[in-house]
């Protein structure tokens, strides 16, 4: 099953960035039974130069380096507009948070199973790619803010450009287009194909959307917590096609 889900996304390239060598030819070994291009890297300035010139379908990020914070090497892979799955064997709760809180669409602590890894990377395409066909209304304005889906971007009432990583624009997405409807946790990891690696993965990216959305995220009126049932996005939503 998960073969033949892996072969619709034949061909498409994958960015290693890892430093442990026999980890890293286990992940691009498998990664190519299953039709995958890949290029290994082991340093993070590499794939950072690399990633100027060829941009891939997907980055699997190793946070500990030899040569660079890999925070800092996912924070500019993200500003790129990669997707990225955090591939590391840091089991702390807060470097999970801080992954999430960059952008990541998935983290995966090692050890793992090479199929598990597969089927995951397979999952953030699907999503990415249902993201960019739903249709051509891919303009979302609420509450003075307008909301490009393809561009990742937010525009404020004031005019003020603010940038949306991949997984952020997915799930805001999600609520614009189930206004003032309760959407429960389990519902939200269901339909994003997220894989609950730890409890509190949607709560730390709800809270990263209003930081950029809330005047005060302390207490949000567009995207709203119901206690014991998940979020509620409370503004009126008009769908419009791009210029």
């Amino acid at each position: 099953m998960v073969t033949s889900r892996v072969e619709t996304r034949a061909k498409e390239l994958v960015f290693v960035l890892e430093d442990e060598a026999d980890v890293a030819r286990i992940i691009c070994g498998t990664l190519k039974q299953f039709d995958f291009e890949t290029e290994h890297f082991s340093h993070g300035h590499e794939i950072l130069r690399r990633i100027t010139r060829k941009m891939p379908a997907i980055c699997l990020v190793d946070l500990g380096l030899p040569d660079l914070d890999g925070l800092e090497v996912l924070r500019q892979l993200q500003e790129s507009g990669t997707a990225t799955i955090v591939l590391t064997g840091r089991g702390d709760v807060t470097d999970r948070v801080l992954g999430l809180e960059l952008g990541a669409d998935d983290y995966i602590v090692k050890p793992f199973a090479p199929r598990e890894l597969v089927a995951r990377i397979s999952c953030v395409l699907r999503r990415l790619q249902k993201s960019t066909s739903i249709g051509s209304h891919n303009v979302a304005h609420f509450s003075g803010w307008t909301f490009d889906v393809d561009a990742h971007r937010l525009i404020s009432p004031e005019g003020e450009h603010v940038s949306l990583s991949r997984a952020e624009t997915q799930l805001l997405e999600l609520f614009a287009r189930a206004p003032n409807r309760v959407l429960t946790r389990a519902y939200i990891l269901d339909v994003t194909g997220g894989a609950p690696t730890f409890d509190r993965t949607i709560d730390v990216r709800v809270s990263r959307l209003r930081q950029k959305l809330e005047s005060d995220p302390q207490n949000p009126r567009i995207l709203r917590t119901v206690y014991g049932s998940g979020y509620l996005f409370t503004s009126t939503v008009r769908w419009t096609k791009a210029h």
